[in-house]
C-alpha cells in the first residue's frame, strides 16, 4: 500500500462517525452470535454417526429432490414472466411485478392456507382436479414442490428482470436485423447474455425452496418420507432430540454460506 493509499484509508476511518460504529457492531454481534451458539452446541464427536441416521438422510434426499423439482418449475415459469415484466409494456405492469414479490413479504403460513383454498380437494382448482384426473396435491411430495416453488420463484424472477433490464438490447436488435426468429433471438442470443443472472437467481430459488416451512407444513403436512423437508425434521427434533436438531440446523447452515459465498460477486457484494 502506497503512502497515497494509507492516507485515504486514515480519512476514510476518520470520516465514520463513532455514534454509528457502536449501533453496527452490535447489529453485526447480534447476526453472528445465534450462529456461534449454533457451532458451539453442535456435538461434533458423533456428527458422522447423526449424519448417517435415517431420518436425516431421508429428510435430506426429499429436501434435495423437492427443491430442485421446484426450482425447474420456477425456471419454467418464471423466465418467461420475467422477460414479459422486462421487455413487454402493457397496461397494469406495475401491479403484475407487486402481485409477483407478494410472496417475499407474505407470511409463508398464509401461503400455504392460500394454496389450501386453490389446489385443496374442495379449492378453486384442487377440486377439478380432483374430479377430473384423480389428482391431489396437498399433503403428497407434490404438494411440497408446490408450496417451494411458490414461495422461491419471487427470489427468481427479479433476479432475471434485473438482468434482462440491464442486458444490451442491441445484440438483439441485430440479430432480428440478420433474420433470426423472436424465438431463436431470445434463446440464442438474450439467454446467455443474462445467464450470470439467471443463475444466481435460480441458486437463491433453490436455497430458498431448501429452506422453505412455513408454506410446506400447512399444504403439505409433515410426513417421514413423504412431505417432511429439513425445516420440518429441524422442528419435529426440538421436541424430542435437540442434538439432531442441532445437527440438521448445521446442514442447513452449511449449505447457505456455501451459496452465498458463490454468489458474492453477483448477488451480495457492492461494486
Amino acid at each position: 500500500m502506497t503512502r497515497v493509499d494509507s492516507v485515504r484509508v486514515r480519512r476514510r476511518s476518520a470520516g465514520v462517525p463513532v455514534a454509528l460504529l457502536l449501533p453496527a457492531g452490535l447489529g453485526l454481534v447480534f447476526l453472528i452470535l445465534p450462529l456461534v451458539g449454533l457451532l458451539a452446541r453442535t456435538p461434533w464427536a458423533d456428527l458422522p454417526q447423526r449424519l448417517a441416521a435415517p431420518g436425516v438422510l431421508t429428510a435430506l434426499r426429499l429436501s434435495l429432490l423437492t427443491a430442485t423439482l421446484a426450482t425447474l418449475f420456477c425456471l419454467l415459469l418464471g423466465v418467461p414472466l420475467a422477460w414479459l415484466l422486462a421487455r413487454v409494456e402493457f397496461p397494469g405492469r406495475r401491479l403484475v411485478r407487486a402481485l409477483v414479490t407478494v410472496p417475499l413479504v407474505l407470511p409463508p403460513v398464509v401461503g400455504g392456507v392460500a394454496l389450501l383454498l386453490v389446489f385443496g380437494r374442495n379449492g378453486l382448482l384442487g377440486g377439478w382436479l380432483d374430479a377430473t384426473f384423480g389428482i391431489t396435491l396437498p399433503f403428497t411430495t407434490a404438494g411440497v414442490v408446490l408450496a417451494e416453488a411458490f414461495v422461491a420463484m419471487p427470489f427468481l424472477v427479479i433476479a432475471v428482470e434485473g438482468a434482462l433490464r440491464g442486458a444490451d438490447r442491441r445484440y438483439e436488435e441485430a440479430a432480428a436485423t440478420l433474420g433470426a426468429g423472436r424465438w431463436t433471438t431470445f434463446t440464442r442470443v438474450t439467454l446467455p447474455m443474462v445467464a450470470p443472472g439467471l443463475a444466481a437467481g435460480a441458486v437463491l430459488c433453490w436455497a430458498r425452496a431448501l429452506g422453505e416451512f412455513g408454506a410446506t407444513i400447512t399444504f403439505a403436512g409433515n410426513y417421514p418420507g413423504r412431505t417432511q423437508t429439513m425445516p420440518l425434521a429441524v422442528y419435529l427434533a426440538l421436541e424430542t432430540d435437540v442434538q439432531a436438531a442441532v445437527v440438521l440446523s448445521l446442514v442447513l447452515l452449511t449449505v447457505s454460506v456455501a451459496i452465498l459465498a458463490g454468489l458474492r460477486d453477483r448477488w451480495i457484494t457492492a461494486p
